[in-house]
C-alpha cells in the first residue's frame, strides 16, 4: 500500500492502562512491581538450586531450570518498560524497539509452549514407563529437546515479527496495550490485516496446539496409569508430581489460546490486556511457587543451600 502524503510511523504510543482511575493505576503499579520481583527472585532461586545441588540433576529439574530461564526473559521483555513509563499517560516506544520487544516476547512464549509439552512428556515417561525412564530420557535427549524448543521459538518469532513489521504503518500510531503484542500492533497497520490475522492464527496453531495435544495425550495416559496403582501413597505422589505442571499448563494455555486463536484480532482490547497480564506476568510470578510448594526435593535443596551459607566463614 502506498501511504500517499502520510508519513510512515517511526514510533508507537503505548496507552497502557491510562483508562484506569488513579487508585486502580497505583494498585496495578504496585502489583506489577511485586510480580516482577517475585518472578525474578523465585526463578533465580530455582536456577541457583538446580545448578549447585547435586541431588537436583535429574531431567525433571534440568527442564525446570530451563523453564525458569524462560520465565525471567519472558517477564523482563515487557514489565520493566511498563513500570518505567507507568506514571506517563502515554508511553513512547520506537518502531525498532517495538519490533525487538515483540521478537523477544514471542520467542519466549512459543518456546514455553513447546517446553511445557516436553515437561509433560517427561512426566509421562517417568510415571507410565519408570523402568525405561533412564533409557528414554537421556542427557542427550534432554539437550536435543531443549535446543529444538528454543530454536523453534526463535524461528517462529522471526517469521511473525518480520511479517508484521513489513506492513505499512502510516496512520494512527496509538496502541491500546501496555506492550507490543502481535494483535495490538497488527490492528494499527494501514492495510486489511485479515490475512495477517490468519498467519497469527496458524502460528498459534503450530506453536501451541501441537504441544498442547502432546500434553493432553501425556496426561490421559498418566491418569490411566495412576488410577491403576494399588498403592494410595503411590497415587498421591504421582498426583502431587503432576499437579503443579498441570496447573501451570492450564493457566498459561487457557489465556494464550483465548488471545491468539482468533482470526480477527483486536476485537476487545481491554480483554486482550487482561489476558496478556495472565500469561505474561501472573504465570512467571506463580510458576516458582507452583513447582516448589509441594516439591520436597526442592525444599530440602533450599535448606541445604541456606545451611551451607550459614556455615560458610
Amino acid at each position: 500500500m502506498d501511504c500517499g502524503n502520510q508519513s510512515f510511523v517511526n514510533e508507537f504510543i503505548l496507552m497502557g492502562f491510562s483508562e484506569l482511575n488513579s487508585f486502580l493505576r497505583i494498585t496495578l503499579f504496585v502489583f506489577l512491581i511485586f510480580a516482577y520481583l517475585a518472578a525474578l527472585i523465585g526463578n533465580m532461586i530455582i536456577i541457583l538450586l538446580v545448578s549447585v545441588d547435586n541431588t537436583l540433576q535429574s531431567p525433571m529439574y534440568l527442564f525446570l531450570r530451563n523453564l525458569s530461564f524462560l520465565e525471567v526473559f519472558f517477564i523482563s521483555s515487557t514489565v520493566p518498560k511498563s513500570l518505567t513509563d507507568f506514571h506517563l499517560k502515554n508511553s513512547i516506544i520506537s518502531f525498532v524497539g517495538c519490533a525487538v520487544q515483540m521478537f523477544v516476547f514471542v520467542s519466549m512464549g512459543v518456546t514455553e509452549c513447546l517446553f511445557l509439552g516436553v515437561m509433560a512428556y517427561d512426566r509421562h515417561v517417568a510415571i507410565c514407563n519408570p523402568l525405561r525412564y533412564s533409557v528414554i530420557i537421556t542427557p542427550r535427549i534432554c539437550s536435543i529437546l531443549m535446543i529444538v524448543s528454543w530454536t523453534w521459538g526463535v524461528l517462529v518469532s522471526i517469521g511473525q515479527t518480520s511479517f508484521i513489521f513489513s506492513l505499512p504503518y502510516c496512520g494512527s500510531n496509538i496502541i491500546n496495550h501496555f506492550f507490543c503484542d502481535m494483535p495490538a500492533v497488527l490492528s494499527q497497520a494501514s492495510v486489511d490485516t485479515f490475512k495477517n490475522g490468519v498467519s497469527v492464527f496458524i502460528a498459534a496453531m503450530v506453536g501451541g496446539i501441537f504441544p498442547f495435544t502432546l500434553i493432553l495425550f501425556s496426561y490421559v495416559n498418566i491418569l490411566h496409569t495412576i488410577l491403576k496403582m494399588s498403592s494410595a501413597e503411590g497415587r498421591h505422589k504421582a498426583f502431587s508430581t503432576c499437579g503443579s505442571h498441570l496447573f501451570s499448563v492450564t493457566l498459561f494455555y487457557g489465556s494464550t489460546m483465548c488471545m491468539y486463536l482468533r482470526i480477527r484480532q483486536g476485537d476487545s482490547q481491554e480483554r486482550d490486556k487482561l489476558l496478556s497480564l495472565l500469561y505474561s506476568v501472573v504465570t512467571p510470578m506463580l510458576n516458582p511457587v507452583i513447582y516448589t510448594l509441594r516439591n520436597q526435593d526442592v525444599k530440602h535443596g533450599l535448606k541445604r543451600l541456606i545451611k551451607r551459607n550459614d556455615l560458610a566463614p
